[in-house]
């Protein structure tokens, strides 16, 4: 039985837009990472635990595709996927997370704290919901300004209980800020599917008691994605205030990696399968005969990644006295 496509993703047939190509290349990128990373850590090359996102590449590509480089973003622990198409350099992203010298943040916030301003990644946040008035604080600072710029805030269902959460939606919406709220609903809250923890279907239905748009759609639809956000972004970046979009998709691995995920249900997975942001839109380009083909953007990807990790690989261990740099205050 054939893949059903999404209306967005299906009109890709009809011929692919000239980005296609480069939202592809970019899910590539983010998921070849995952896998690398996940190889690193059962080497026990990585320090810590690390929590992946194989399945989720769309939100993260289609919404920062949909941003200037001066706009910001934050996100969580799971956020590799979201710092990488927001610009950050693999190598440095693979240094971080070695815990080396060369690393985004050289070698000290590791895997669930990657953070690179210059690219506009404000910091993936361990905590959960703790980086959404981060955003907020961004987006008051680009309208104290007047810089135009807009703050998105990427987070996963179970935050949308916390309140960080209503507290960020409620402060944004008084101000009428440029900041877009972003649920990555990957169906679980670390082990709790999300309806055992939520009493309504819909959680962009949230966005009614802050009187901003709340808009739902398809989360492995990296075109409809970036569609959604498009339309956000620009009605915030002249000053018509925040909204909230829901973003469906699926964690296709554990929580994290000491999580064998037996807790879902048979078939489920499979499912969600079926349904790969990557074949979705790799499908699409080969019905709309894509140049070039999707086949050749993977073996570029797969390209980039592995020199990624051999330069990463070849970053020293951080010296020893820089631990005392760079924090909020050290000993004498």
């Amino acid at each position: 039985m054939p893949v059903e496509l999404s209306p967005a993703t299906a009109s890709l047939a009809g011929g692919a837009p000239e980005g296609a190509a480069d939202l592809l290349r970019q899910m590539w990128r983010i998921r070849l990472f995952e896998n690398t990373v996940m190889d690193l850590f059962t080497r026990g090359l990585v320090r810590g635990s690390t929590h992946l996102c194989q399945g989720q590449e769309a939100v993260s590509v289609g919404a920062c595709a949909a941003l200037r480089p001066s706009d910001t973003m934050t996100c969580t622990y799971r956020g590799h996927g979201a710092v990488i198409a927001k610009g950050a350099p693999l190598d440095a992203c693979f240094g971080e997370i070695l815990g080396r010298a060369g690393g985004l943040c050289g070698g000290k916030g590791g895997s669930m704290h990657l953070t690179d301003v210059s690219v506009g990644a404000l910091g993936s946040n361990a905590i959960v919901g703790a980086h959404l008035p981060i955003s907020v604080g961004a987006a008051l600072t680009s309208s104290y300004h007047g810089r135009g710029d807009v703050s998105v805030a990427i987070f996963g269902d179970g935050a949308t209980n916390i309140g960080a959460f209503h507290e960020s939606l409620n402060m944004a919406s008084v101000w009428r800020l440029p900041v877009v709220f972003l649920i990555e609903n990957n169906q679980y809250g670390e082990y709790s599917p999300l309806r055992s923890t939520t009493p309504i279907d819909r959680l962009a239905d949230r966005a009614a008691g802050y009187g901003m748009p709340g808009e739902y759609v398809d989360g492995n639809d990296v075109v409809a994605v970036h569609a959604v956000m498009e339309a956000a972004v620009a009605r915030a970046r002249v000053g018509q205030g925040p909204t909230l979009i829901e973003a469906d998709t699926y964690r296709q691995v554990g929580h994290s990696r000491s999580d064998p995920a037996t807790y879902r249900p048979a078939g489920e997975l499979d499912r969600w399968l079926a349904r790969d942001p990557i074949t979705l839109l790799s499908d699409a380009m080969r019905a709309g005969g894509a140049h070039p083909p999707p086949e050749d953007v993977e073996r570029e990807a797969a390209a980039e990644v592995d020199a990624a990790l051999r330069r990463a690989m070849d970053m020293p261990e951080p010296d020893p006295a820089s631990r005392l740099r760079d924090v909020y205050g050290a000993a004498a």
